[in-house]
């Protein structure tokens, strides 16, 4: 399997972008529905909709795919 064939083609909403970011802080479910004005419960549906998208397993996966995309997008700048 070549890197990128693992991952869905899907693209995240821009509040599903807002998610990942966050996560990828390493904030909890609790302090990102706080920072975004939401419930946990509502953040926990967030991130199975951007794990499916994304063909990701857990948080730690959806952080490295963040650093990545942020790595990638400095290299082209």
């Amino acid at each position: 399997m070549l890197g990128g064939e693992r991952y869905g083609k899907r693209i995240p909403s821009e509040r599903e972008q807002l998610v990942i970011e966050l996560v990828a802080q390493g904030l909890k479910n609790r302090e990102v529905a706080e920072s975004i004005g939401t419930t946990e419960h509502v953040v926990k549906n967030y991130l199975r909709v951007i794990y499916d998208k994304l063909g990701l397993w857990n948080r730690v996966e959806l952080a490295l795919w963040y650093e990545a995309r942020r790595h990638e997008g400095a290299a082209h700048a």
